[in-house]
C-alpha cells in the first residue's frame, strides 16, 4: 500500500532541492495534498483489472462493439509528469458483452498508475481478452505529454498514437479500418 510518510518526506525533500522554503505559508500543507494526490492518481497500483470485467451479458449478436472517446489522465513513468488523452476500445463478442462502464473503469486502472503509453495500450488489450475471452480486442490511444510539450523539446498538440490487436483484429485490415472508421467519424 502507499506509505503517506514517505511521500510526504519525500515532497518537502524535493522542495528544500529545488530551493524553497518549506516552512512558508503557501507550502506548508503541500506535502499532505501531494499524499493525498497521489492515492488519487496513483490508485490503479492496487486495482485489479479483471474485477470490472466480471459483469458479463449475453448477447446473440457478436458483432463489433466500440466505445470511443474515453478521456484518461495518466503519468508518464520517465519524468513524473502526465500525459493524457482518449482511448478507444473495440472488440467482438464471444456471446458475452461487459457493460460499457466497465471498459472506461478498465482503461482507468492502467491509466492510474506510473505508466508509458505504449504499455498502457498493451495491458487495457491484455485485459479485455483474459475478461471478456471475446474473438479479439483493438484498442487505440491518443494522447498528449508533457513531457514533450512543457520541457525538453516543447511542441505542443503533438500527440502519440499507440494501437494493438488481439485475435481476430490482428490480420484483418477490413476489421482494422471498420473500426478505425467508427472511432474517426465526428
Amino acid at each position: 500500500m502507499m506509505d503517506y510518510e514517505k511521500i510526504k518526506s519525500g515532497v518537502r525533500l524535493l522542495l528544500e532541492g529545488i530551493g524553497e522554503d518549506v516552512n512558508r505559508e503557501g507550502l506548508l500543507e503541500t506535502p499532505e495534498r501531494i499524499a493525498r494526490m497521489c492515492a488519487e492518481i496513483y490508485g490503479g497500483l492496487y486495482e485489479d483489472p479483471a474485477v470490472h470485467l466480471k459483469k458479463q451479458f449475453t448477447v446473440e449478436c457478436n458483432d463489433m462493439v466500440v466505445e470511443k472517446d474515453i478521456t484518461f489522465y495518466s503519468t508518464c513513468e520517465h519524468h513524473l509528469l502526465p500525459f493524457y488523452g482518449k482511448a478507444h476500445i473495440g472488440y467482438l463478442p464471444n456471446g458475452k458483452v461487459a457493460g460499457l462502464s466497465k471498459l472506461a473503469r478498465t482503461v482507468d486502472v492502467f491509466a492510474r498508475r506510473p505508466q508509458i503509453q505504449e504499455k498502457m495500450t498493451a495491458q487495457i488489450a491484455k485485459a479485455l481478452q483474459e475478461g471478456l475471452k471475446p474473438q479479439g480486442v483493438i484498442v487505440m490511444l491518443e494522447a498528449e505529454h508533457t513531457c514533450m510539450t512543457m520541457r525538453g523539446i516543447k511542441k505542443p498538440g503533438s500527440k502519440t498514437v499507440t494501437l494493438v490487436t488481439t485475435g481476430v483484429f490482428q490480420d484483418n485490415t477490413e476489421l482494422q479500418n471498420r473500426f478505425l472508421t467508427l472511432v474517426l467519424k465526428s
